[in-house]
């Protein structure tokens, strides 16, 4: 089994985990996966292979989707189906997992290096860490 994250216990029912660990659990336990990335960044920067889009904020003014737990409720069988987040670099699936959490569904884990990752020391993404920097499936539409 591939290591979570040290940060495990950091949100009490929300698990941290390694964009590894995530791929493992979508490709052999059949956890939902969904980038909570607003559509432009999920078409134009990139997404994982197979993940669902259902944006936790978007544009113009990066309010919380009010259509949120129902566009999860249409692709999650019940609350206790298993689901892992993914965003940019692991910031805004924290609050979108809490928020499951707190609307009844039981198995939440996100991805702590989110898709691009975190800065390096020229201010750019992708180049320390994340689901692209290390070499995970994905596509660019």
């Amino acid at each position: 089994m591939l290591p979570s994250s040290p940060h495990s216990a950091a949100h009490k029912g929300l698990e941290h985990i390694t964009p590894p660990e995530a791929l493992k659990r979508v490709e052999e336990h059949d956890w939902l996966f969904i980038d909570i990335r607003t559509e432009m960044e999920h078409y134009y920067v990139g997404h994982p292979i197979g993940v669902y889009n259902v944006p936790w904020q978007d544009y113009p003014d990066f309010a919380i989707n009010p259509d949120f737990l129902d566009e999860i409720a249409e692709l999650a069988d019940s609350k206790e189906t298993p689901i892992v987040l993914i965003c940019r670099s692991g910031h805004r699936s924290i609050d979108a997992g809490n928020y499951l959490l707190e609307h009844g569904y039981h198995q939440v884990a996100h991805v702590d290096e989110g898709f691009e990752g975190d800065k390096d020391d020229e201010h750019r993404r992708s180049n320390v860490n994340g689901w692209r920097f290390r070499g995970l499936p994905w596509m660019q539409c």
